[in-house]
């Protein structure tokens, strides 16, 4: 019979410490209204659905009137002029994770909130295939990670260099975690902090480092996700729409992420269509049997056309939830950035909860999986030590006989 009388066994066996929980948690419960947690914002989209341009419209809503653009192009100019601020890698040839931030002077004497509001969303940027970015990004990928001489390095292709970029870049971000921090606890940092990821979709929300980015930000900051839709190409297809639609129930499912459907270009189609097709089965399924009769009845049948309808079908709760969380922007003429805002907050503060308790749920299966491995180390251990006392206790009454 095995008694557990080994104090360090029994030390092994006590009561689990206090759970760990990550830093988003703790910045959250020290939030107040005058000074919230700063909220990021991961943009993600199809390549050509506008997302670039999008994140310029949306840092431009952030600076204050008083101090947008004062000298045309001069003004861009001295905007776009960025305090780098590198962190050394002890001796290491790679390069470090280069940072460069852009910051508003604010007098002394104002408030946390009034700080936070006249500085302009803090954007980084995570495509290092782009050529050029509409807005002026504090961190950007590019300053890391060379994307063509990855290409002739490796010999890759476009993709491919895409996500090594990534993977290379992932290796550094715990500096770019740790600088966001120290802006956030110095109240350095605006209230938005945008995201821009590759158009190459995939490469970002279905690869390792992917995951390691994104997961590192939610778990610091109050992060939201923002799927990116082409209005235009879903008024030309149902199909189209329900692709897209598709597309954001899986980013949802892989990263458990707060989501917001974002459908731009709302200058050239209304998005009303695509709030009716998610709030009504009926529109839709209408609206498939328009698109049939107009290409002569070819895709009456089949099973592409069943696959569509039965998707939709269900899609219905998808839809009924994130309906709440749509809205239809411009990213040319600015139009529904108040309510994207208010989306985004409304997202944040609420939808990020249930975020939190499945990331404290999975921490908590995490410690008692490594509490359950001690535990039978432990008794694998102590079984050891008695099968050894036993059989030196044999050998020795053994002995003693023979004598």
């Amino acid at each position: 019979m095995f008694h557990n009388d080994d104090p360090s066994a029994a030390t092994i066996t006590s009561a689990a410490p206090p759970l760990k929980l990550p830093p988003v948690a703790q910045r959250i419960q020290e939030q107040t209204p005058e000074n919230p947690a700063p909220i990021c914002v991961l943009i993600c989209g199809m390549a050509g659905s506008g997302k670039t341009t999008l994140m310029s419209q949306l840092q431009q809503s952030t600076i204050p009137e008083d101090e947008e653009d004062p000298g045309g192009e001069d003004g861009k100019h001295q905007q776009s002029q960025a305090v780098s601020t590198n962190e050394q890698d002890d001796g290491d040839d790679k390069k470090p994770a280069a940072v460069s931030s852009t910051t508003t002077t604010t007098p002394a004497t104002t408030t946390n909130n009034n700080k936070r509001n006249k500085i302009p969303a803090y954007c980084i940027n995570l495509d290092p295939a782009t050529l050029d970015v509409p807005y002026s990004p504090s961190i950007d990928i590019r300053d890391t990670v060379d994307y063509k001489q990855v290409m002739q390095q490796h010999h890759l292709g476009p993709n491919g260099a895409i996500m090594t970029s990534l993977n290379l870049y992932a290796t550094k971000f715990d500096q770019v975690i740790r600088i966001l921090e120290q802006r956030a606890d110095n109240q350095q940092l605006s209230e938005f902090l945008l995201v821009d990821t590759p158009g190459q979709i995939e490469a970002f929300t279905w690869s390792a480092s992917g995951s390691i980015l994104s997961e590192s930000l939610a778990s610091t900051f109050p992060t939201v996700l923002v799927f990116v839709v082409d209005t235009v190409r879903c008024a030309s297809s149902p199909n189209t729409f329900m692709s897209n639609m598709l597309y954001a129930c899986s980013m949802y499912y892989r990263t458990r992420l707060p989501l917001v459907i974002a459908f731009n270009k709302t200058d050239v189609v209304s998005h009303e269509f695509c709030m009716e097709w998610m709030k009504d089965f009926e529109a839709f399924q209408e609206a498939l049997d328009n698109a049939r009769n107009e290409n002569g009845g070819e895709s009456s049948s089949g099973f592409y056309d069943s696959l569509t309808r039965s998707l939709s079908l269900v899609l219905d709760e998808f839809y009924s939830e994130f309906s709440k969380n749509a809205v239809g922007v411009s990213a040319v003429t600015g139009d529904g950035i108040e309510d994207f805002w208010a989306v985004i907050r409304k997202a944040a503060s609420t939808d990020f909860g249930e975020y939190l308790d499945d990331l404290k749920l999975r921490i908590r299966e995490q410690e008692a999986k490594r509490q359950a491995i001690a535990r039978a180390q432990a008794r694998r251990l102590q079984q050891d030590v008695q099968n050894t006392a036993a059989a030196a206790a044999t050998t020795t009454t053994a002995e003693n006989q023979s004598k």
